[in-house]
């Protein structure tokens, strides 16, 4: 199987995700039951993860994406790249920022402002992942899948210079594979 030699070892299976998913989507479906719930994806790596929680959601709701990047390889760059805007104007909306990872915050920071600026009548963040001890910006998840460890994680959408997303399970990504780059 194409990158399955990389991985280090399986960190969250199809299962869990399975899982994670339908308890997320309870969740979110009882507290949106009566509003106008907007989610917006983070492309590319969301996409997966929206795609397998709103099938979860029993509440009205729509999707639209947004694209942004922080990252260059392993390491954030600090600096938000703002790629793809929402189709969708949020004026009035709940938004529920859907996310595959929330590590350092900086890019999850950066757009709740953003669309708060845009006046959203509430801005909250799904996160599949949270990976608090890398934490920069002051952020933190409304909903949160599973909290991870201070590894390089891929799979389920996440990647690692645009490979790996097609894994069907979170992996740690093996260090020969970035050591040394």
């Amino acid at each position: 199987m194409i990158g399955y030699e990389d991985v280090e070892r399986v960190l969250v299976s199809e299962a869990e995700i399975d899982e994670i998913c339908t308890r997320l989507g309870k969740q979110i479906s009882e507290d949106y039951k009566d509003k106008k719930l907007l989610l917006v994806s983070v492309l590319k790596g969301g996409v997966v993860f929206l795609a397998d929680l709103m099938r979860k959601i029993t509440c009205d709701c729509e999707i639209d994406f947004m694209s942004v990047s922080s990252y260059s390889g392993t390491k954030t760059t600090g600096v938000v790249k703002f790629k793809k805007d929402m189709d969708v104007d949020p004026e009035g909306r709940d938004i529920l920022i859907v996310e595959d990872i929330l590590d350092s915050g900086i890019t999850l920071s950066y757009l709740k402002k953003v669309i708060l600026d845009r006046n959203a009548a509430s801005v909250k963040v799904c996160a599949f992942l949270d990976k608090p001890s890398n934490r920069v910006a002051d952020i933190e998840a409304e909903y949160t899948g599973k909290q991870i460890p201070d590894e390089f994680v891929i799979g389920y959408g996440l990647d690692y210079n645009e490979k790996y997303r097609n894994l069907p399970f979170v992996g740690v990504l093996a260090e020969k594979v970035y050591v040394g780059k």
